[in-house]
């Protein structure tokens, strides 16, 4: 009798011992379970504090390029460019166009890239909707034709076609604004994006750049 009241009360020890044991183990994994939480939490508001700061660094940068003199950039007084819709040819005074009588309907200029020459009383048009026209003759580098044709095709407001009579190899056009460039990977190239493409020069901002005319 006496040796099954010690075995009941082993057995009751042990059990109490294995559900003491399992309590230590449910405290252990809430705790384990709120510091992982806590870490992810802490990770995720780091990460998330990183992205802004980026994102408001990229912001300010965009900004102070925008409000940045570009080098060697000729203007033309915005009052004094015409705007009139015309049917016939237009003798601009400068190559290319950046402004001035144009025809009725513009050139597609939603990162648009021709092979062939555009008419430039649509390409002008185009430039009063917003867009950067980027033209290039003979003398420039094949890579840099790629290079730029790619930053065209990913940027609406802008399209790309080449002007053989044009001075420099690789020129951007802006409503009354426009500079030569070295190259694809001159620094003017992605300031003048910033600083033109739909910018303050814009004489009809928002206008459509596309449903006019394509090759």
């Amino acid at each position: 009798m006496a040796a099954n009241r010690s075995t009941t009360a082993d057995r009751r020890a042990r059990i109490e011992e294995m559900r003491r044991a399992e309590q230590s183990r449910e405290r252990r994994n809430r705790i384990l379970t709120i510091g992982v939480s806590a870490v992810v939490v802490l990770s995720l508001v780091g990460f998330g504090g990183w992205v802004l700061t980026k994102e408001n660094d990229k912001k300010e940068q965009q900004e102070a390029a925008a409000k940045a003199p570009i080098k060697d950039e000729k203007s033309w007084d915005a009052k004094k460019l015409t705007r009139n819709h015309v049917t016939t040819p237009v003798k601009y005074e400068m190559t290319p166009p950046v402004g001035g009588d144009h025809n009725p309907v513009w050139q597609n200029c939603n990162g648009d890239v021709y092979d062939k020459p555009v008419d430039d009383t649509n390409a002008v048009h185009a430039l009063e909707h917003g867009a950067v026209w980027v033209t290039y003759n003979k003398k420039a580098a094949p890579a840099d034709v790629e290079k730029l044709s790619a930053k065209v095709k990913k940027t609406p407001y802008s399209l790309m076609s080449p002007v053989d009579g044009q001075s420099g190899a690789i020129m951007l056009s802006a409503w009354g604004k426009q500079v030569t460039v070295d190259g694809a990977s001159d620094p003017r190239v992605d300031a003048f994006f910033t600083k033109y493409v739909n910018g303050p020069q814009t004489p009809e901002p928002g206008a459509a750049c596309t449903g006019g005319v394509g090759q």
